[in-house]
């Protein structure tokens, strides 16, 4: 059904609107086109747990290499994008290394962490006009399957992916991935997926008004949908009012519940955020709502082997109180506060800071109901403006976690801390 509509929308839209310049007879060629781009990233993540459980941190080095052809010339464009990963363990260890939260390197059959792991991969892309079909190791960013790169080193995933932007406004996707590459795992299939389908898209009705929607099925395990609106109000000079409506669907599969000792197969959840801009300013108020009868509440990401969870991207969660805390539990209703400022008015362009409240109540675990959890989040980020480290981006981050004991069976009180430093350079 939601694949009909999908289909019926996108037909509607071709009815009324007209074409983009085809990109393919834009071509410059293979060489002329492409780019080779290399990261250099030093991550740091420390987690200071309480009521007694033991604190994790991790940190390394990490280069991750990128290369993007461009398309040979004719009707039909042929291409080819591939990567190459590299870490290098900096923590000593020391028993706090493997938290699955931070997972820069996963734990061996020994016990211990990896001291670096290394991998490649590479897909195969043709162009036919502004349709692009890609098969291989690919980085995918869609609402329902979307890679994580917020640790030391990306995942990826394996399979076939349709990106068409033949119409002004309109992005569809379709795909079919068999493999999934975790973060901190060697392997292009470390991560259990044994498929996801994807369809979806997303379409810029007016330049204040955007919409999406999308559905993934991961086999065995779930079927997922998901809606977008977003729209800006323009008010005076340097002002708008922006609201952004995020919601997900999620049905597991009887199996999957059997196996994994899951109560309920439903959730539904869904955030509401309303930010006012004005000059460097910025200020936001969100809700966030979990429903359903599943106590695993919004499922998404992680590795299916062991960990009961879903293998559809660590960032597979386009929802507005997503901090450490995702507030996704069981009926957890949660409300945000937050506060963002631009330095550049005062004379320090590149350097953000951002601070949000959010807290959430309502949570049901499997021995109480009326659990609660609340966080304070903040970060200073500054990004190099120019000279030999232009670009060069340091992120400092830091949450105050803190859950009541009804509901320690979903969460678990503590402090974080996250030092990022991200270089990235242009080979060519």
């Amino acid at each position: 059904m939601l694949n009909t509509r999908i289909s019926l929308i996108a037909l509607g839209i071709l009815g009324c609107t007209h074409a983009m310049a085809n990109d393919q007879a834009q071509s410059k060629g293979f060489v002329e086109d492409s780019s080779l781009k290399v990261l250099l990233r030093n991550a740091y993540i420390n987690r200071d747990y309480k009521d007694g459980n033991q604190d994790k941190a991790e940190w390394g080095q990490a280069a991750i290499g990128t290369f993007s052809s461009g398309f040979t010339q004719g009707s039909v464009g042929v291409g080819v994008d591939a990567f190459g990963l590299y870490a290098l363990r900096l923590d000593g260890g020391k028993g706090r290394t493997g938290a699955q939260g931070i997972d820069f390197f996963k734990k061996g059959d020994s016990g211990n962490a990896a001291d670096d792991l290394s991998k490649f991969g590479a897909a195969v892309k043709f162009r036919v006009s502004n349709t692009v079909l890609a098969y291989g190791d690919q980085m995918p960013a869609l609402p329902v399957l979307n890679y994580d790169n917020s640790r030391l080193l990306p995942e990826s995933y394996t399979g076939t992916l349709i990106t068409s932007k033949e119409i002004k406004g309109l992005e569809l996707n379709a795909g079919r991935f068999t493999a999934e590459s975790r973060k901190s795992a060697e392997g292009r299939d470390s991560g259990g997926l044994k498929s996801i389908n994807v369809l979806g898209g997303s379409y810029q009705f007016t330049e204040q008004f955007k919409a999406s929607l999308y559905a993934s099925d991961v086999e065995d395990v779930l079927k997922k949908q998901y809606v977008n609106a977003n729209y800006v109000f323009p008010l005076a000079k340097d002002q708008s009012l922006t609201l952004d409506f995020n919601g997900y669907r999620t049905k597991l599969d009887n199996s999957y519940v059997r196996e994994n000792n899951v109560t309920g197969d439903d959730n539904k959840i869904w955030s509401l955020a309303a930010t006012f801009a004005t000059g460097p300013h910025s200020f936001t108020l969100a809700h966030q709502r979990s429903t359903g009868d599943s106590n695993l509440g919004y499922a998404y990401g992680g590795y299916q082997r062991g960990q009961n969870r879903v293998g559809d991207g660590g960032n597979t969660i386009y929802l507005a109180n997503s901090y450490w805390s995702d507030f996704n539990a069981e009926d957890e209703r949660s409300w945000q506060l937050g506060y963002g400022l631009d330095f550049t008015t005062f004379g320090v362009p590149g350097l953000t800071y951002n601070v949000a409240y959010v807290r959430g109540d309502n949570i049901t675990t499997s021995t109480s109901e009326g659990g609660t959890e609340r966080e304070i989040f903040n970060q200073f980020k500054y990004v190099v403006q120019g000279g030999p480290a232009k670009d060069l981006s340091v992120r400092l981050r830091s949450s105050v976690l803190r859950v009541s004991q009804k509901s320690s069976e979903y969460n678990v009180s503590g402090n974080e801390l996250r030092v990022f430093v991200d270089y990235p350079i242009n080979i060519f």
